[in-house]
């Protein structure tokens, strides 16, 4: 099968690479002609584990097109997917400009019956907005003939994962009414779908709720799990033994238990901040979310609030190292990162930081443009160097079993505030650390 995908970032990317390998031809088009030109020459604007391979796999086949034409992109299939960005408009909820300009530019394209898949995280109603707008351009073009179907098939993937989540996904959500639509995406994951059924059909309005409300279940656990965290440093208790005690109840789950610092990312965030929106134009006050959100914000601060303590209120002069600056491993996101706020409170204090990630120093670069409080540093080690404190905001695997000898040679004062819950505290405090975690006794 053909199919064009508008928008070739995490999502648009990730799944046409994916359907090129199980052997459809894909026709990725963005506006960005510069990200087209690096693309054509293999090179990957993002970094996500097996992704590179899998999109010169591609290209090499003569099975992934790019283009930053959009009437290329439409004439090449009848399936056209919308996978842009819709970022948080000033009061939080999903601005869907982009979303609407790619529907009315399939509009002004098409010259035969398109099906018009949401694969944007967006709003429930907004299959409407997209059918409204392509009437609108067909009219205007003396069109109406022509015919389309709007559904919805909401993207589930993990960014460090994306490339497994799309090639065996758990689930696959088509919302549409129309049979001929529902068999055509059937044909399209066939691929995905062999083993056992995935694929579920429902209405359109549901399928973009269910996007929404995946989210922010998820989101739900993590900031509720911090507030025990938080609760448990006050009574004395260790949230690393909580969180296995409730994560062996399968009603539970190990997943997202983990205390730390907030979620961030480019959908937790933004996802819980649009369905609260959502919300309040129908006037229902959607506390348990607010609280989520509430939560997080405040959970970003705890290192800081940590480190405050420690040096009696203040820092001016001091230098942190920090280790880990994208939101989560594997991934060189920064969006609502953590250590972006731990940062940013440490440089409003008088502080410096020698930060090292290992695949996000040039987003980092991109972001802060040479800030005078800022190094990047080449390696971990050299992050230490002469640092009064070291700060862990995300946990890679290159930060779980350092030489602690020589991390303590290197810091000025042997202090680690750890926002990932790494290490174990008796062990730190038995190699003369002064150790701060999240929801465990302070040593």
């Amino acid at each position: 099968m053909k199919a064009s995908i508008f928008g070739i970032g995490y999502v648009g990317l990730v799944q046409a690479a994916v359907l090129a390998a199980a052997g459809h031809e894909m026709m990725c088009v963005d506006v960005d002609e510069e990200k087209i030109a690096r693309l054509k020459l293999g090179q990957i604007p993002i970094y996500e584990p097996g992704l590179e391979n899998l999109v010169k796999e591609g290209v090499s086949a003569g099975r992934l097109h790019f283009t930053s034409s959009a009437e290329e992109g439409v004439r090449f299939s009848g399936i056209q997917f919308i996978a842009v960005g819709t970022p948080p408009d000033e009061d939080g909820s999903a601005d869907l400009k982009y979303v609407l300009a790619v529907a009315r530019s399939i509009a002004q394209h098409m010259e035969g019956h398109q099906i018009v898949i949401n694969k944007s995280t967006v709003p429930v109603g907004t299959a409407d907005k997209v059918t409204a707008a392509i009437h609108e351009v067909l009219k205007a073009r003396g069109k109406d003939d022509l015919t389309f179907d709007v559904a919805s098939n909401p993207e589930f993937l993990k960014e460090g994962s994306a490339v497994a989540d799309a090639s065996k996904p758990d689930r696959i959500v088509i919302g549409t009414s129309s049979s001929d639509t529902e068999e055509t995406l059937r044909e399209l994951y066939a691929s995905s779908n062999r083993n056992h059924e995935k694929i579920i059909v429902m209405d359109v309005r549901s399928a973009e709720l269910t996007k929404y409300a995946a989210n922010c279940m998820l989101a739900t656990k993590i900031s509720f799990m911090n507030e025990m965290a938080n609760l448990a440093e006050l009574l004395g208790a260790d949230i690393e033994a909580v969180r296995k005690g409730i994560g062996s109840d399968q009603r539970i789950g190990y997943h997202f238990i983990y205390p730390g610092l907030g979620y961030g990312g480019s959908c937790f965030p933004k996802d819980v901040q649009a369905l609260i929106r959502s919300a309040e134009t129908i006037n229902f006050d959607a506390r348990v979310l607010k609280a989520v959100e509430s939560r997080n914000e405040e959970q970003k601060t705890t290192l800081f609030s940590k480190i405050m303590k420690h040096f009696e209120g203040n820092v001016e002069g001091k230098t942190f190292a920090l280790w880990g600056l994208s939101f989560k491993p594997n991934t060189d996101d920064m969006r609502e990162a953590p250590s972006r706020v731990l940062m940013e409170a440490l440089w409003k204090a008088g502080a410096k930081v020698q930060a090292f990630d290992p695949v996000s120093m040039e987003e980092t670069q991109r972001i802060y443009a040479d800030h005078p409080a800022l190094v990047l540093c080449g390696t971990k080690e050299m992050a230490l160097r002469g640092a009064d404190a070291l700060c862990i905001c995300t946990e890679w695997k290159t930060f779980v079993a350092p030489d602690f000898d020589g991390l303590k040679a290197q810091l000025a004062q042997p202090v680690v505030f750890d926002g990932r819950n790494l290490y174990e505290p008796a062990r730190m405090r038995k190699r003369g650390f002064s150790y701060y975690s999240v929801g465990r006794a302070t040593v």
